[in-house]
C-alpha cells in the first residue's frame, strides 16, 4: 500500500526498501503464528495430555472434578498463568499435587479427559 501511495504521489519510490519491509512483516507474522500454534496447543491422547510444550502422562491424573486450585498453583505448559481467553481446569495428580490445565472450552476438555480416563481403566 505504501509503495502504491508513493507511485501515486509522484515521489521517487524505493521498491527494494518496500520489499524489505514486506519481508520483515511477513517473517514476524509467520513467527507469531508458529508460536501461537506451538505454545497454545492442547492435545489429549490415550496416553498423554499435551499443554503447549509440556507432556503429562494420563496415568498421573487422579481427579478432574471438584478440585480447588490454591494460589500459586503450577500452570501446565510452562507459562506464568493460564493464557488469556482460556478456561482453567484444575487437576489433582496421583502424588496429591494440583496443577492448572487450560483449554478454550473447559467443559469439552474435561469430558475428553473423563473419556480418556474411562478408557484407561
Amino acid at each position: 500500500m505504501g509503495y502504491g501511495l508513493e507511485l501515486l504521489s509522484g515521489v521517487r519510490s524505493q521498491p527494494v526498501l518496500w520489499l524489505v519491509v514486506g519481508a520483515g512483516l511477513l517473517a514476524s507474522t509467520a513467527l507469531w503464528v508458529y508460536a501461537r500454534r506451538r505454545f497454545l496447543s492442547v492435545r489429549v491422547t490415550t496416553t498423554a495430555l499435551w499443554q503447549g510444550g509440556e507432556r503429562l502422562e494420563v496415568e498421573r491424573i487422579a481427579e478432574i472434578d471438584d478440585v480447588e486450585a490454591p494460589p500459586g498453583t503450577r500452570v501446565l505448559g510452562g507459562g506464568l498463568g493460564v493464557p488469556r481467553k482460556f478456561a482453567e481446569v484444575p487437576l489433582r495428580l496421583t502424588d496429591g499435587t494440583v496443577v492448572l490445565a487450560w483449554a478454550r472450552d473447559g467443559a469439552a476438555f474435561r469430558e475428553a479427559l473423563r473419556e480418556t480416563l474411562r478408557d484407561r481403566t
